[in-house]
């Protein structure tokens, strides 16, 4: 079979909400054809869509790697880098409390590779802002709001969450 004929397949899964099947199909079709890039790059996005980020990352890097770089796969996987580097961030962010100033830097420092990656990772800006205001880095925190409301113009919780930096940073001075 050829590789459009899989993704034919693999696509009217997807139409009928079956992304498990349509994910059997990708798969069979890269193990039929494991040179062609593509097929790892929508296998790589039905697997985000379903929340496997370890093996969207997988499927992602083979498809940059097989493609030489095409952009549309290159951002593909900047993305879920981003997701992923946020996710270790947040865990950071859970476990830190007072007195953990260490874990609150290295979340931040993770935080700004995820948003270098994806500019457009409103839930990267918020965290690292949070991650800022934790470390009383206010004017820091508030960019990073600020960064997320040019995202998300219309969301109030970071309207409330500006005001909130607002107001620690003035009770702190």
């Amino acid at each position: 079979m050829k590789p459009e004929e899989y993704m034919q397949h693999a696509y009217r899964c997807i139409l009928q909400n079956d992304f498990e099947q349509a994910i059997r199909w990708f798969e069979s079709a890269i193990d039929a054809h494991p040179e062609h890039a593509e097929l790892y790059y929508r296998c790589s996005i039905t697997h985000a869509r379903s929340q496997h980020l370890a093996p969207a990352l997988e499927y992602a890097r083979k498809a940059v790697e097989l493609s030489q770089g095409i952009e549309e796969y290159v951002l593909h996987l900047q993305t879920l880098e981003a997701k992923q580097i946020s996710l270790q961030a947040k865990v950071l962010l859970e476990q830190a409390g007072d007195g953990t100033h260490e874990r609150y830097v290295q979340a931040a420092d993770l935080l700004k590779q995820a948003v270098k990656l994806d500019p457009l990772y409103v839930e990267a800006h918020i965290m690292l802002a949070l991650a800022y205001s934790d470390l009383n880095e206010f004017d820091l925190a508030t960019r990073s709001v600020r960064d997320a409301l040019l995202l998300d113009p219309q969301n109030d919780q970071l309207h409330l969450l500006l005001q909130e930096i607002k107001q620690r940073m003035k009770s702190i001075q």
